[in-house]
């Protein structure tokens, strides 16, 4: 689970939103439950695996590389910047650093 570069779209938009879910340093179950609307169970706790062990360096350059090496979303975030927001308030309300998160992920992400 650890080479980025072999991660599906999935295990990659699972791990975005994982990210943003615990930038409040906590992952409600409300968050966790959007999350599994969007990945199967199985790839949701591969991975948390790989997500608990990065630091929040490892997390932002998994995210980088792993969004440039796949070209998944080919200049197109809407649907994952859509996810995010509906992850935002999937425990009734958005958290201060949940999106400030949203904010540093659409600068990184859209500019090279």
């Amino acid at each position: 689970m650890d080479n980025i570069k072999n991660w599906s779209k999935n295990e990659l938009v699972a791990y975005i939103l994982l990210y943003v879910a615990n930038a409040d340093l906590h992952e409600t179950t409300e968050e966790k439950d959007f999350i599994l609307t969007k990945v199967d169970k199985e790839t949701y706790a591969a991975i948390h695996k790989q997500f608990d062990r990065d630091n929040d360096y490892q997390c932002i350059q998994n995210i980088i590389e792993g969004v440039k090496s796949h070209d998944y979303f080919r200049d197109d975030y809407a649907e994952l910047f859509a996810d995010i927001k509906l992850l935002l308030y999937a425990d009734g309300e958005a958290d201060r650093m949940e999106e400030s998160t949203l904010l540093f992920l659409r600068k990184i992400l859209k500019e090279d």
